[in-house]
């Protein structure tokens, strides 16, 4: 190597150190060896996880919890399809990963040869952006617009695919290429015309009311939207990713709307005048059917990505720009406002309307409630199914980036590795996985990761031998023809754990509960607590084949 040169890996490692990498989730193989060599002699520190999934779902948790850019890496074919799931996952939620893949050599690309796959064609849906990158050159600007696409505007997951004959490549320096982004310029300050238009129909609602999305929190705009809650006297609901939006204890939050949510919030739905939707993508789960979202309300829906508003539901005025400029803009002109009968009607609601499952025994709502005794302000992560909406309702969160899930995609599996990224990201909070048996033995194996760098984790598996979800719905349409959802008593996830090297907990009675939780809470290991519930019971409430509507009629 002459004076001046470096080769595509070294190039590419010294531009994620210039990126701010601190971390990278990854799992070797033989199209990245020229990138693990150079790791060697980086500030940057790997993680192995034992799964590519389980890597992309650690960047993702990594970076929901710090805000920053979450990194993964894999090797081509296998590797970089294994990636497919997580990358989506990010994808749907707007959470910014940037994936690294190994590619076969340039000159074998399109010979079907060994782990070769079009990674770039795959993953074009999932992407904000992706690149092949063919000159060795290019990888120091490359590199920084990924990092710029994937944290800017919606965020997202942005793919880098390297050729291992690019990353072996000699260049100079003098030689790379200045970014070029042509075309990408999101809008982050809202339309003024438009903000004095929305601070009209605010002053003007009888009856307003506001969504909070997941936009809310990736913005940082919390701060924002409890003052305008305050100031205009606005009752507030959120979305399932837009939890940790708003303390959940305030006096106007009246918890999550949808297919599973509230009925105070689903009430506030169908009567408002006015909804403020902010950060919100208007899904199928969050409105029912479509024709009767809202009827009676103008909506003003503010959004990043303009390609959201008017997508599933029409907005009355759109705001395209930045939730926190947004509803900062709309807070500096606005005049303290008061709602009190349409609170007092929706505080009504609510009181008639409470939470119905059994806070006694071992359930898992009397599980999250032990928890949230127990536990100060932790960092919640969920897997998907009923244990996820039960921590929805049952688990009140205090500030942003603390309830993580997987929203848009409903990946089984997220919530160990997701779990590991965040707690790489928090270490001075508490970490606390809600699993359950089906979404915990899917990425179980990231546990040796936890073990391996010392991650104290703690999992508690909500255990009823079944796909818990699939035996809902089954339950509730389909006649309660069970099938398919039984995972019979073959696992004990407490010894499975201790064969991970992690501490496994077992518990069976309700005395056993938080005695167990606080072991996990203090042993400063990754520890499983492996709950056998008392009896298979609904997430509360289940709408299925009903409009919103019918189901508050």
């Amino acid at each position: 190597m002459k004076k001046g040169q470096k080769t595509g890996a070294r190039a590419l490692v010294k531009a994620l150190e210039s990126a701010g990498v601190e971390y990278i989730f990854g799992y070797p193989g033989g199209a990245t060896l020229p990138i693990y060599d150079e790791l060697a002699h980086s500030s940057i520190k790997h993680i192995l996880a034992r799964h590519e999934q389980g890597a992309a779902h650690m960047a993702d948790g990594y970076a929901r919890a710090s805000g920053k850019v979450g990194v993964c890496m894999a090797t081509s074919g296998p590797g970089a399809t294994n990636l497919v799931t997580g990358i989506a996952t990010a994808y749907m939620d707007s959470s910014p990963v940037v994936a690294i893949t190994g590619q076969v050599a340039t000159s074998m690309i399109g010979n079907d040869a060994f782990q070769e796959v079009d990674t770039t064609g795959i993953t074009i849906p999932i992407t904000k952006h992706n690149y092949l990158i063919k000159n060795a050159s290019d990888i120091p600007a490359i590199v920084e617009e990924a990092f710029y696409i994937a944290s800017t505007g919606r965020k997202g997951p942005v793919l880098i695919d390297i050729p291992k004959d690019v990353q072996q490549e000699l260049f100079y320096s003098h030689q790379s290429r200045k970014i070029n982004l042509e075309g990408y310029k999101p809008t982050l300050k809202g339309h003024p015309g438009q903000i004095r238009r929305a601070v009209q129909l605010i002053k003007n609602a009888k009856k307003p009311l506001i969504i909070a999305g997941g936009g809310v929190v990736i913005s940082d705009a919390s701060e924002e939207l409890i003052a305008l809650i305050k100031k205009a006297s606005i009752p507030v609901i959120h979305t399932l990713m837009g939890k940790s939006a708003v303390p959940n204890n305030h006096e106007l939050f009246f918890g999550m709307l949808g297919y599973h949510g509230r009925v105070a919030a689903n009430t506030a739905v169908n009567e408002a005048d006015l909804i403020i939707a902010a950060g919100v993508r208007f899904v199928d789960r969050t409105t029912g059917p479509l024709k009767t979202f809202a009827r009676q309300a103008k909506i003003i829906h503010i959004d990043i990505d303009p390609a959201e508003i008017s997508k599933n539901i029409p907005a009355f005025l759109p705001i395209v720009g930045d939730a926190k400029n947004i509803l900062s803009q709309i807070l500096k002109t606005i005049p303290e406002i008061k709602h009190d009968e349409w609170i007092k009607y929706l505080q009504s609601v609510a009181a008639k309307h409470p939470l119905k499952a059994k806070l006694s025994g071992v359930t898992t709502p009397n599980i999250i409630r032990i928890l949230k005794e127990i536990t100060e302000n932790p960092v919640v992560v969920t897997d998907v199914g009923k244990h996820q909406m039960f921590a929805v309702h049952y688990f009140p969160v205090e500030t942003a980036h603390s309830f993580l899930t997987s929203g848009g995609l409903g990946t089984m599996g997220f919530s160990v590795p997701a779990a590991i990224g965040a707690k790489v990201a928090v270490k001075n909070r508490q970490v606390v996985d809600i699993a359950g048996d089906g979404s915990f033995l899917m990425t179980c194996q990231q546990l040796a990761t936890a073990v391996q760098y010392n991650i104290p984790i703690l999992v508690l598996v909500m255990n009823d031998y079944c796909l818990g979800m699939i035996h809902q719905l089954q339950d509730v349409s389909y006649g309660k023809r069970y099938q398919a959802c039984d995972l019979d008593k073959i696992v004990d996830h407490a010894k499975l754990a201790e064969s991970l090297g992690a501490c496994g907990i077992r518990v069976t009675e309700e005395q056993e509960i938080a005695p167990a939780i606080s072991e996990g809470l203090s042993n400063g290991k990754p520890t499983v607590i492996d709950f056998i519930l008392e009896e298979k019971s609904n997430a509360y409430p289940m709408v299925t084949g009903k409009s919103l509507l019918e189901y508050i009629e």
